[in-house]
């Protein structure tokens, strides 16, 4: 068998090529919270990872202002355990993505074999479904050098061993800053008591079948106090969308949804799930909400 082959195989490489490991196997917790430990290859085709609870809990750092919490998800109206400010944000865009139908924290840890038969192991942050069956791991680090040298041999690792499944392995790049705001404030919005009334949704679609201002459209369906919340909840969805690169305040132009963007099957980055005219902004978000004291939180 040449090089080539071997590395195809999942087995040792030669010296100077990358190590993608071998004999890789799944280490996860059933729903009876027993450890299992699988051969990955089974373990990729048989397990419902985004049903599990972590594998193991995220650490907590002293000094650092965000612990692990929970994002409660408006994709599957349930908790994710969630580790940093970094991992809740990539949640935001995910829990957005219409492809993406089951999202958990930690729910396997990889294990494999180096070239030398070195046991190593890794527990990628975030586990997200698509509609499609295929699936995505990926770590938040908070900066790109995060988790040094180890973090980025773990990475080429598990490429190779999601490649295999047909899934992806995504290491994501920190969200800009106007993108994590502006996020941050829609999401507070993304439950569902935050549609209102029945017949508002409608009505305030109704108010931007056109492009228009955000106050604008509002007003035009009633008193903004009650409409700007399902407004903020239609723009989550994507029911409505608006630019998200600059930061969201009362003259934002909001527009009727055409086609949202799709996630893409490869992992190809958090940003990816969001519209290019959707990236994000928020520090102002919600500009004449906040300006009448009236901000609503939503399910946060």
């Amino acid at each position: 068998m040449g090089s080539k082959d071997a590395a195809a195989a999942g087995g040792p490489t030669p010296h100077g090529q990358t190590d993608t490991g071998f004999g890789w196997e799944a280490v996860f917790l059933d729903p009876l919270g027993q450890v299992v430990q699988q051969r990955w290859a089974d373990a990729v085709l048989t397990v419902a990872f985004e049903e599990l609870e972590p594998v193991s809990a995220f650490p907590v750092v002293p000094g650092r202002r965000w612990g692990p919490g929970l994002w409660w998800s408006a994709t599957t109206s349930r908790h994710v355990a969630c580790g940093s400010a970094a991992m809740r944000a990539q949640l935001m865009v995910l829990d957005r993505d219409p492809d993406v139908v089951g999202l958990a924290g930690r729910p396997v840890r990889v294990l494999w074999r180096t070239g030398r038969g070195q046991v190593r192991s890794w527990t990628p942050q975030l586990f997200a479904r698509y509609r499609d069956g295929t699936a995505l791991l990926a770590d938040c680090p908070s900066r790109p050098e995060s988790g040094g040298q180890r973090a980025l041999k773990a990475a080429t690792v598990l490429q190779a061993a999601c490649a295999q499944a047909g899934w992806s392995y995504r290491r994501f790049e920190p969200l800009e800053d106007i993108l994590a705001a502006n996020l941050k404030w829609l999401a507070g919005y993304r439950h569902p008591r935050n549609a209102g009334r029945l017949g508002l949704i409608p009505a305030v679609l109704e108010a931007f079948t056109r492009p228009r201002p955000l106050i604008e459209g509002a007003e035009t369906v009633g008193d903004p106090i009650e409409v700007l919340p399902a407004v903020f909840h239609a723009l989550w969805h994507g029911q409505l969308t608006t630019p998200l690169d600059v930061p969201l305040q009362e003259r934002a132009l909001v527009s009727p949804a055409t086609s949202r963007a799709q996630p893409s099957p490869s992992g190809s980055g958090a940003s990816s799930s969001v519209s290019a005219g959707e990236r994000t902004a928020a520090a102002s978000a919600g500009g004449a909400a906040r300006a009448n004291g009236r901000r609503r939180g939503g399910g946060r």
